[in-house]
């Protein structure tokens, strides 16, 4: 099922010139339209006319988060600021938001790539849907909103907060989809299994996740939670929100629309290009972006490139999921951790549950990697024989896995703090 099978089936050489046309399109309207570009391309010696190929985008300097919080609020804008309509936000560690805008030919944009993020997912005018995302300055709430409204769902911006109004929604109103952190649906289930509902009883038919990393291991509970197909997306404020990336019906890696984002995978070290099956960095040039487009934009984010052609029929690339953040990554003893590979590993053992924390200290000169982890009530409550077990089966696995020793310790259901938005998986006291 397509929305726009024309651009979601293009062939691979036109394709390529649609992004070569419209590479060359954003450099020139970068050059001439954002002072913050301008400066770049003249600290580079660097003209639009140097752009010829699409392999000389490597001659672009990228664009790093940091840029975006140094020219707080408006210094990325490449329009006057009365062409915005639409301001969002994400909250930074500085202090600072990163500010994203939009004029109104980028919301309309938006609601096309959402739409196409919808459809890949099975959502139709049959419909309905609930967007259980935060409705202010985060993306992902009214972009899955416009995205649902463009294909014909009946939509439901139920927000997030008060579990239990979120269920009686979902059962009474029908909802036969929806949308939300991974970390939540999996809080939502086991809210409402608290209080003697199966959801599994609902109309609920997919789900489409996002905003954190999850593991293949997590998203098979959130399927035997409600009993549903669940997808992945991806997306970040700074490109435009959601809509980026989705999975389609294979669900076998995410296709990233690439007529509308021109993306690399490079080494996060180095900066140097990667090719399909290497693990890196993604980096991403907006192509049609009108208020604040951005030039090789460094995410953070870290996956690859799958190479083999997809069984639904699109043909734009597609991308593994999540794999963390190269600034989430933990380096304990000098071996790199990501707190995705922990979530694998906790979630392939049935008796361990959904929620987790990774603690990191150092005592004396030595790093120390703890993982508060909670088991299902009948392993709390049951022999300690059997739970020295299971501790010590994890702690074996986690250091096969991790290459370093990770101490397990056990806590009580119920008491690792949950989240109605993006989970809070790490705790590191060395900062502090």
């Amino acid at each position: 099922m397509f929305w726009d099978k024309e651009a979601e089936t293009i062939k691979q050489e036109e394709l390529e010139k649609l992004q070569l046309r419209r590479l060359k399109a954003i450099v020139e309207y970068c050059f001439h339209n954002s002072q913050f570009y301008r400066a770049k391309f003249k600290e580079a010696n660097l003209y639009p006319q140097d752009i010829r190929s699409l392999a000389d985008i490597a001659k672009l300097p990228f664009t790093m988060k940091e840029d975006l919080r140094d020219n707080y609020p408006y210094g990325m804008l490449a329009v006057p600021r009365e062409e915005i309509v639409r301001i969002h936000a994400s909250s930074g560690t500085t202090g600072k938001p990163t500010i994203v805008a939009y004029t109104r030919r980028d919301i309309g944009t938006w609601a096309e790539l959402m739409a196409r993020v919808l459809t890949s997912a099975g959502i139709t005018k049959r419909d309905t849907m609930q967007l259980i995302y935060n409705y202010a300055f985060f993306t992902g709430g009214l972009g899955f909103h416009y995205g649902a409204e463009r294909v014909g769902a009946a939509v439901i911006p139920s927000g997030v907060g008060n579990s239990e109004k979120q269920l009686l929604t979902m059962r009474d109103l029908g909802v036969t989809a929806f949308s939300s952190t991974p970390s939540y649906a999996l809080y939502l289930a086991e809210f409402a299994a608290n209080q003697g509902i199966d959801v599994r009883e609902f109309e609920v038919e997919r789900g489409i996740f996002g905003a954190e990393p999850w593991s293949e291991e997590m998203r098979r509970r959130i399927e035997e939670a409600y009993d549903i197909v669940a997808y992945d997306n991806y997306g970040l404020s700074e490109l435009c929100g959601p809509g980026v990336a989705v999975e389609c019906e294979a669900r076998e890696g995410m296709h990233v629309w690439s007529d509308h984002f021109l993306l690399e995978v490079i080494d996060p070290e180095t900066g140097e290009p990667l090719g399909p099956g290497e693990k890196g960095e993604l980096v991403f040039t907006t192509l049609t972006k009108e208020a604040m487009p951005l030039l090789r934009y460094r995410t953070r984010d870290i996956s690859m490139l799958l190479e083999d052609e997809c069984s639904c029929g699109r043909t734009h690339p597609r991308i593994a999921r999540l794999m963390g953040r190269s600034d989430d990554m933990l380096i304990i003893r000098g071996v790199n951790v990501f707190p995705s590979q922990v979530e694998h590993v906790l979630m392939s053992f049935p008796e361990v549950a959904e929620h987790y924390q990774i603690v990191v200290d150092r005592q004396g000169t030595m790093d120390v990697l703890q993982v508060n982890v909670e088991v299902t009530e009948r392993i709390f409550r049951g022999e300690t024989e059997e739970l020295l077990k299971l501790k010590n089966r994890l702690e074996a696995k986690l250091k096969s896995v991790l290459g370093v020793k990770a101490r397990v310790k056990f806590v009580e259901p119920g008491t690792i703090p949950r989240s109605q938005g993006k989970a809070q998986r790490v705790v590191d006291l060395r900062k502090k």
